[in-house]
């Protein structure tokens, strides 16, 4: 199977889709207990939930499921939320904590060494190269990192999430005007719910690549799974009248991400 999907395009923003895959290779299924083979875990329908919304937008997308190994965890393991549950590198359980595995199963270092190899290597090369073709463009690159989640989650944080999870690492991981424009549309579409910096403040990918002074920005966008699926547990199915009503506002991000991250380009130029 590919492990990356790719589709460049010229704009200043890249999309990137790390939880959206489904594909598990068979020696890795046969591993997987009833339980792990719902995949209930995945960012259902996120990819399409996108599509079109900005046409020359880059995408980099994984195509294996995220209990493969997950391409927006530290290689090394370490967890970005010290004292809270999370699932790691290669997840022992759901999101409920409920383990995926069947008994004496479990992914060993040596699985977990070979998957960083032939699944997580090969995303992040994929990305970083796009990070790179797209900043030689524009001398900038925004990364918009997209994801969706369960709203009522007690295992992982308490209550109900807000529909718009907008992540920055404390403002850390891109320019103030971006987040800003991420705000002017979130904080005020009714109807929805929003949060900056919230229980999501940006998962590896965000933090690791966003580096405001070198020209490259990074968001992420926890989208909560009931504003688009009809239901949020099996079959996870996209719900076309919600989505389209997500996607005036998810459009007007992006529009305004790329306007700005054009308006910092050429201010750039202007003070060579």
């Amino acid at each position: 199977m590919a492990i990356v999907e790719t589709r460049q395009g010229t704009s200043p923003v890249i999309l990137s889709f790390p939880h959206t895959g489904t594909d598990v290779p068979q020696p890795i299924w046969e591993r997987l207990n009833d339980n792990g083979r719902l995949l209930a875990d995945t960012d259902w329908h996120i990819h399409e939930l996108y599509d079109g919304l900005l046409g020359d937008a880059t995408t980099v997308r994984a195509t294996f499921h995220r209990y493969v190994i997950d391409a927006n965890r530290d290689p090394q393991g370490a967890s970005l939320y010290p004292g809270q549950n999370t699932t790691g590198l290669v997840p022992e359980t759901d999101f409920d904590g409920r383990s995926i595995w069947k008994q004496d199963a479990a992914p060993t270092e040596a699985d977990i060494a070979e998957r960083l190899r032939d699944f997580h290597a090969p995303y992040h090369a994929a990305l970083a190269a796009e990070i790179d073709r797209v900043k030689s463009i524009h001398g900038i690159a925004v990364l918009y990192d997209c994801h969706s989640i369960r709203s009522h989650i007690p295992f992982l944080f308490e209550g109900t999430l807000p529909d718009f999870n907008n992540g920055t690492d404390m403002g850390k991981t891109c320019a103030p005007a971006i987040e800003q424009a991420l705000l002017d549309v979130t904080t005020v579409a009714s109807g929805y719910t929003s949060i900056l910096n919230g229980r999501f403040k940006g998962g590896w990918t965000t933090r690791f690549y966003g580096r405001p002074e070198t020209g490259v920005h990074a968001i992420q966008m926890e989208l909560a799974q009931s504003t688009h699926l009809a239901a949020e547990a099996l079959p996870f199915a996209y719900d076309p009248a919600k989505a389209e009503r997500l996607r005036v506002h998810l459009k007007d991000i992006l529009t305004r991400i790329e306007r700005v991250a054009l308006a910092l380009a050429s201010q750039k130029n202007n003070n060579r």
